[in-house]
């Protein structure tokens, strides 16, 4: 371990490790399997990348997506390790040239997606050079009940047979307690160490709230806490990621669209320029997740609501990998939950699998509408335990209020049964409030006994009972006719009298409350600051790599902080390993010596 604290400050450029890193790293160059679950931005690349350096041979990489592996290497040749990747980008020229290196043992780490991993020439490949270590990234989508499965992944476990010998990590971010008991399965892992890391982000702020007006809202977002900062909007849409980038183009913002309709050449440039610039935001469907491993994405919006909390977790990940705040920020509404179960209704799953969708959404509906702690509630659904009161999350910061809602609920349980359970929420508005249109008049609704029981509450505070209501299972929307609402058996006991029911009281409209946090220190001298972002993007811009490669922003304020004034005290900052002091060192002290 004195070697692997020697590659760690030497090669990388930091002084300790995170927990668990020390004890993974150690498992593997013994030789032993491990599983490793740690948030995005914990370190989970060092964990197979030092012990791949520490053992004879190459390390073996297995990654789902092609810029991803393409992205970590760049990183990877930046801190002067020997890595490659064979993937369909390349050349058979390239790929012959790669194959030579690797039997004349000159890779450190090679990157490959498992399709091409399982082939017949691959494997021969393998089996004639030496082996240090396989890694599997992403390890999530061996799960069929996971969130990105890839069936592709279900072909590793011939690692086992093939490679008995040689230690094999899997590593995710985000596997519950059954995700986690299926990887261990499908890659014989039953013997392997595990090292669950939790799933905090304490530098990402959490917040979630009512569609009003989206685009509004998100311009007030942008404009209050991001402007000019890079970012993900996640939409659940293809049309609504372009209409949405063109708008905010329209608005003075650097936006670009992406998702799977857009052509391949299309989504390698936008994507290409989302790692290399800075200040962009890409709008986007689901298709962009792995592949990102850009550290300053400073927030990423949920403009609709996704499917499960693993979901919410995976993709809010990629805000804040540096470690420095973030913001997670989602508006939802009725309509997002009706066009989930829509979608869900129609998907070709067993019924299994349709039940078990069903009860992720309502977990991710639950994390939506609850009234306390949004980060404890989300580490729950994970089995983590965590205070009770986070201090970084809009519950938090504005504690919402709640009111006793039973009389209420009771009421709109009562309408739709007494409507016979075939309309929609604003006829049963309607109804409640004693509206005298004509179409209440029609069915003879202006008859009921439940004609105008509402008129104590106001039509957007019906609204949210109704949406309440659907989110907790009380009642669930008809997919199959037009959208009307039919009672759950949930319900009995609330409409006899045996429950009571408290509901979140919804905000007046508002103005966005701006966020307290600095980006930077507050003594930070802003000339400094920018002169060295400047240096790293010219820097970056001759390499053809993204800044971050050269740099993370968290090195930059430290460097602004100390204003090294020698090549020793430069290598003692944060992120600077001996390659990245001998290669980057006499450009900004000289560039520091000069401010």
């Amino acid at each position: 371990m004195m070697n692997a604290k020697y590659i760690l400050k030497n090669t990388f450029g930091y002084d300790q490790f995170r927990q668990p890193q020390e004890e993974v790293i150690s498992c593997l160059v013994s030789g032993r399997d491990a599983l490793v679950l740690m948030p995005t931005g914990g370190g989970k690349s060092l964990c197979f990348q030092i012990p791949a350096l520490l053992r004879n041979g190459c390390g073996v990489v297995i990654s789902p997506l092609i810029a991803l592996m393409q992205d970590q290497v760049s990183a990877l040749l930046g801190f002067g390790v020997k890595a490659v990747f064979l993937n369909s980008t390349l050349g058979l020229d390239q790929i012959q040239e790669i194959e030579r290196d690797l039997r004349d043992g000159n890779i450190d780490l090679l990157y490959i997606a498992p399709e091409r991993l399982v082939q017949a020439r691959t494997m021969a490949l393998l089996e004639e050079i030496e082996i240090s270590l396989f890694a599997i990234d992403e390890a999530h989508c061996v799960s069929q009940w996971g969130h990105d499965f890839r069936s592709d992944y279900l072909a590793l476990d011939l690692l086992h047979i093939r490679f008995p010998k040689v230690p094999r990590i899997a590593l995710t971010a985000t596997a519950d307690t059954r995700t986690r008991e299926e990887i261990i399965a499908r890659l014989r892992l039953e013997n392997a160490g595990q090292f669950l890391a939790g799933f905090d982000r304490p530098n990402i702020r959490y917040n979630i709230t009512l569609k009003d007006n989206p685009r509004n809202q998100l311009l007030r977002f942008l404009k209050s806490e991001h402007q000019g900062d890079a970012g993900i909007i996640y939409c659940l849409s293809r049309k609504k990621t372009e209409e949405t980038a063109s708008w905010l183009q329209g608005q003075g913002f650097n936006a670009l669209p992406y998702h799977a309709g857009l052509g391949a050449e299309i989504r390698s440039i936008h994507q290409a320029r989302f790692l290399r610039e800075e200040g962009l935001i890409i709008v986007a469907t689901i298709a962009f997740g792995m592949g990102i491993d850009k550290p300053d994405v400073r927030f990423v919006v949920h403009l609709d609501l996704p499917k499960t909390v693993e979901s919410y977790y995976q993709e809010t990940g990629r805000a804040g990998r540096d470690g420095l705040a973030a913001d997670a920020w989602m508006v939802y509404g009725l309509q997002d939950v009706i066009k989930l179960r829509q979608m869900l209704d129609r998907s070709e799953g067993s019924e299994a699998f349709k039940r078990l969708e069903q009860h992720r959404l309502n977990a991710m509906l639950g994390l939506c509408e609850i009234t306390t702690c949004r980060r404890h509630a989300l580490l729950h659904y994970f089995e983590e335990t965590s205070s009770e009161h986070c201090g970084n999350c809009d519950t938090c910061l504005e504690p919402v209020e709640s009111w006793d809602g039973t009389e209420a609920a009771r009421k709109a349980l009562s309408v739709v049964y007494r409507t016979d359970q075939r309309f929609g929420v604003n006829y049963l508005v309607d109804v409640l409030m004693g509206s005298g249109n004509s179409r209440v008049k029609q069915f003879g609704h202006d008859q009921l006994s439940v004609f105008g029981i509402g008129s104590d509450l106001e039509i957007n505070q019906w609204r949210s009972v109704f949406r309440q209501l659907i989110a907790r299972a009380y009642i669930s929307v008809d997919l199959e006719g037009f959208g009307g609402l039919k009672l759950e058996s949930k319900c009995r006991p609330l409409l006899v009298g045996d429950e009571s029911l408290n509901l979140r009281l919804d905000p007046k409209k508002k103005n966005v409350r701006q966020q307290t946090k600095q980006k930077l220190p507050e003594d930070i001298d802003m000339a400094t600051w920018e002169a060295l972002r400047n240096c790293r993007r010219e820097l970056a811009d001759k390499q053809g790599v993204p800044p971050y490669v050269v740099f993370h922003d968290s090195t930059l304020q430290a460097m602004a902080d100390s204003m090294p004034s020698n090549i020793d005290e430069f290598g003692d900052l944060p992120g600077v390993g001996q390659r990245k002091k001998e290669k980057y060192g006499p450009v900004f002290l000289a560039l520091i010596s000069n401010l």
